[in-house]
């Protein structure tokens, strides 16, 4: 039951109690709606738990709290628009919020999930206000989840990928619940970025996730970042030995949660050295993080490209697709690409590389393609790219029995004096066509970033979460058809030099 008039706020009666939100240019607004229990004491290392009801009208006008993390500055960037801040502490943080329509009825839903490495993120980051999506015609949600040791690590005695599982709760919350909202249960998409994105790969191949959502949009990610749990058992180990713990659930339920944080960020350190590579040498996530999901469980029974090759997922739309300098991020704001010059620079971008390609050199020398005029930094920025994201993103896609659009983020952005370029999350404000909050001096999307095109991707991005429809061709092995965001077309991608380096 949903009553609401211009002078009053917005109130929903849900199962668990009753909600009050806020109205703003004909869209209602609802934030921190807890889907499941918060995840402390024995709810903390188990499966996500029923909501505790409660009596009265609960505020749903303020942000909350969100999983426990450090934000780090970022040189030479702002990117606290696109992460939000670390947020308050506080334990009920297993929570969505929801822009909708007023009076909304059968609308599509589209539900984001947050980036940030699997250790950092929120449903609040101001460039992920979902205003704009419920200002044209689509209930909107956005989720909290667990992540790093309580969301991502396997802990002997404790459920693997709790932190999908969170996710996987979600969308049963926004099954049973969004028609309340003005949302249609039976038109449901699910898009994320980076993290959210990989996240989404995985639920796409996921026996679990069937029937909770119809299509999938995966920004900047694809399946290929997933470990067997004995590898990432090493990042257990580690994570104990440092604390000084046994490598158990009673041990790390023993350690308070700024000690903890202490402990993540000191194992992301390259001087930690834990070996994370596979059996074939290579480690999937090229030490971006130590905490991702794993496969072998019930929630991924294998890995989520061999689930796909089976036919896992056939039934869902999905558009897929990367940024054309994702690694940039990593690279220009740090100094790295404009450091690696020469011969030393030469021999630190094969040891960087040889930590998670086992032919590093000559996968550099592919890349460099007799052009001498190109830097170290160049042929290894360009390199990292292909081999971290955007050839994994090809191959999910071939992998895929359904029916997949695939698209590249092509727009360069000026920031860093124009070294930047189209880098990994540039595409987050385009899509929630949120330029304003990241744009300016130390914006990601630099000074006046085109308005017009960010009109157009959203455009997109309703389109399809409405009828499933796009303006160009589906993607498949031989033709390639890769449609470029910026450019406004589709046009035939070769493949990548790193493709004989990679499963």
């Amino acid at each position: 039951m949903t009553r609401s008039s211009p002078e009053s706020a917005p109130i929903i009666a849900l199962p668990c109690g009753t909600i009050r939100g806020a109205a703003r240019d004909g869209v209602s607004i609802f934030l921190s709606i807890p889907y499941a229990a918060p995840p402390i004491g024995a709810h903390r290392f188990a499966p996500p738990q029923p909501v505790v009801p409660w009596t009265g009208e609960r505020d749903a006008t303020r942000a909350g709290p969100c999983a426990p993390q450090r934000i780090k500055p970022f040189p030479a960037l702002d990117l606290i628009a696109l992460v939000g801040d670390g947020g308050a502490r506080g334990e009920d943080y297993l929570t969505l919020n929801v822009w909708a329509p007023s009076g909304a009825q059968g609308r599509p839903v589209m539900v984001w999930i947050h980036g940030g490495g699997f250790v950092a993120g929120s449903k609040d980051a101001p460039v992920q206000d979902g205003t704009s999506f419920a200002r044209d015609g689509v209930v909107c949600v956005a989720i909290n989840y667990r992540m790093g040791i309580d969301g991502f690590l396997p802990i002997p005695g404790v459920p693997t990928n709790i932190g999908l599982r969170d996710m996987l709760a979600a969308l049963r919350w926004v099954q049973d619940t969004i028609a309340a909202f003005g949302g249609d249960p039976d038109n449901v998409t699910v898009f994320g970025e980076s993290a959210g994105a990989m996240a989404i790969a995985d639920l796409v191949a996921s026996p679990l996730a069937k029937g909770l959502f119809r299509r999938a949009i995966v920004q900047s990610g694809h399946g290929a970042m997933v470990r067997a749990i004995p590898v990432a058992r090493r990042v257990v180990d580690a994570l104990a030995k440092r604390l000084g713990i046994a490598p158990t659930r009673e041990g790390f339920a023993s350690v308070e949660t700024e000690r903890a944080l202490d402990a993540v960020e000191t194992i992301a350190l390259p001087t930690a050295k834990i070996d994370l590579r596979d059996n074939e040498g290579r480690e999937p996530v090229f030490g971006i993080s130590r905490f991702i999901p794993v496969f072998g469980d019930n929630v991924l029974p294998e890995r989520p490209i061999d689930a796909l090759a089976k036919g896992a997922g056939a039934e869902i739309e999905l558009l897929i697709g990367t940024n054309a300098e994702e690694m940039n991020l990593y690279w220009v704001p740090t100094g790295v690409k404009a450091k690696l010059k020469g011969l030393l620079g030469g021999f630190l971008a094969r040891k960087v590389m040889g930590k998670a390609q086992p032919r590093a050199g000559a996968l550099l020398k592919a890349y460099r393609r007799g052009d001498r005029r190109r830097t170290v930094g160049d042929v290894f920025a360009e390199a990292t790219s292909d081999l971290v994201f955007r050839w994994p993103a090809r191959r999910y896609a071939e992998a895929f029995r359904g029916r997949v659009h695939l698209y590249e983020f092509d727009w360069r952005s000026p920031a860093c004096d124009g070294a930047l370029g189209a880098c990994h999350a540039m595409d987050v404000p385009f899509v929630f066509d949120t330029l304003a909050v990241a744009s300016g001096a130390k914006g990601i999307a630099g000074e006046n970033p085109p308005q017009m095109l960010a009109t157009r991707i959203h455009k997109l991005w309703v389109q399809f979460a409405t009828d499933g429809s796009l303006p160009w061709p589906e993607f498949d092995r031989e033709t390639r058809q890769v449609y470029q965001l910026a450019r406004g077309e589709a046009v035939h991608e070769p493949v990548m030099p790193v493709a004989p380096f990679l499963p």
